[in-house]
């Protein structure tokens, strides 16, 4: 398939090359150009405008935010600019459900289909094609795109026709990761403070209880407090966490653990660990337990 794709940071990037790699046909754009021309090939046209990268009727984004995504869409030369009647825009972004829903109305104004497809994995994931894709949108252009949407992943879930409820998933399942980090903070803090080996707590753990990638492979970090290279910036999850608070409000549905660990990714920046790993959050309950790192 010849299509467009905005957005070549740490997952915009492997997500690319593994459409190329399926065979689809890019025409790429990101804001850092050097980014975009490291993809350049025989199946990959560079474009300057989100517009450019649109003309083939179908574009995925993969952006840090709201504003980056409201920039890219909603800009001169943006997606709504460039996408055809008829065109599909594909977001993998991790947004509001209120932007989701907007993004949605937006593209059915002018014509043109809205599938939300944010996903689950770090960037080692998104380079091995091993996400987990979540997708809503209308049910045409999914079966339209379901080939990109099976190549950037392990396994592809289609949860309806309403675009912000793949968001809504996304958001809860990020709020389960974050609270186990938490958890597994405070515990492991536990352990040191009392003098039991952090790596053997984890294997009593995640080999009896908690059989779990996420637990396995945070746990080890966590333990060894290796939180660099970031494979999601603590200051991200801090974002993420105000979104599904937000989220949570409209639907009026209380969460309070969701305050305290916002509260403890507010005091992990503030004590200079906003680019670590968000996992550096159980650097905070080590602190609080008066160890020093």
């Amino acid at each position: 398939m010849e299509m467009g794709f905005i957005g070549l940071g740490a997952m915009g990037e492997p997500i690319a090359r593994n459409l190329i790699k399926a065979g689809h046909v890019l025409k790429v754009y990101n804001r850092t150009r050097s980014r975009a021309e490291a993809l350049a090939g025989q199946d990959t046209t560079v474009v300057d405008t989100p517009a450019a990268a649109c003309t083939a009727g179908v574009v995925a984004s993969m952006l840090a935010d709201d504003a980056a995504v409201e920039g890219v869409v909603f800009g001169d030369n943006g997606v709504l600019a460039g996408l055809p009647r008829g065109g599909v825009h594909i977001s993998h972004s991790t947004i509001s459900v209120n932007l989701s829903r907007r993004l949605a109305d937006a593209h059915r104004q002018r014509g043109q289909l809205f599938i939300a497809a944010p996903v689950f994995g770090r960037p080692d994931a998104a380079q091995a094609g091993r996400l987990i894709v979540v997708a809503a949108g209308p049910p045409e252009a999914v079966e339209r795109c379901h080939p990109v949407l099976e190549a950037i992943g392990r396994k592809l879930f289609v949860i309806g026709t309403d675009a912000p409820a793949a968001n809504t998933v996304k958001l809860g399942g990020n709020f389960l990761i974050a609270s186990m980090l938490e958890t597994l903070g405070e515990a492991v803090a536990l352990m040191r403070k009392s003098g039991v080996d952090p790596a053997t707590f984890l294997e009593i753990m995640v080999g009896s209880f908690f059989q779990s990638p996420v637990y396995e492979n945070y746990g080890k970090i966590i333990a060894e407090q290796r939180y660099e290279p970031a494979g999601f910036k603590l200051r991200l999850g801090l974002k993420d966490v105000r979104l599904m608070m937000a989220a949570a409000d409209e639907a009026g549905a209380p969460m309070p653990i969701a305050s305290l660990i916002r509260d403890n990714l507010i005091s992990g920046i503030a004590q200079g660990l906003g680019d670590l790993d968000w996992s550096a959050v159980a650097r905070v309950a080590a602190l609080k337990s008066g160890l020093k790192t």
